[in-house]
């Protein structure tokens, strides 16, 4: 099954972080995702280029819409041309599955 049409559950303070073999699995499905590291914090982070601002303005709404359906929120950083979004679990100060399956669902959003 692919992760966009997994189930973002929600998450506990003390769910696990994802192991080395989870994260390399679950980022085999979304190659395009970059592992940044900040604050001593692993997330998830794609740039989405766009041909000038409104466009940008409106895929940061739609990643917003989703967010809000999910109950899970990502950084984002919108520009001229370009949308920043920044996956990873606030309560677990790292990454959980539900971060690869809300950056999956980003990457849908792209699609006609």
């Amino acid at each position: 099954m692919s992760l966009a049409n997994e189930t973002c559950e929600a998450c506990r303070a003390d769910a696990p972080q994802a192991n080395e073999q989870q994260i390399a699995l679950w980022h085999g499905d979304i190659p395009e995702w970059k592992l940044v590291e900040e604050d001593s914090v692993v997330k998830l982070q794609r740039q989405f280029s766009f041909t000038d601002f409104a466009a940008a303005m409106a895929f940061t709404e739609q990643v917003a819409e989703l967010a809000e359906s999910l109950g899970h929120h990502p950084a984002l950083l919108t520009e001229w041309g370009k949308v920043t979004v920044t996956w990873w679990t606030h309560k677990i100060g790292g990454l959980h599955r539900n971060d690869f399956i809300c950056a999956a669902r980003t990457d849908l959003l792209t699609q006609p």
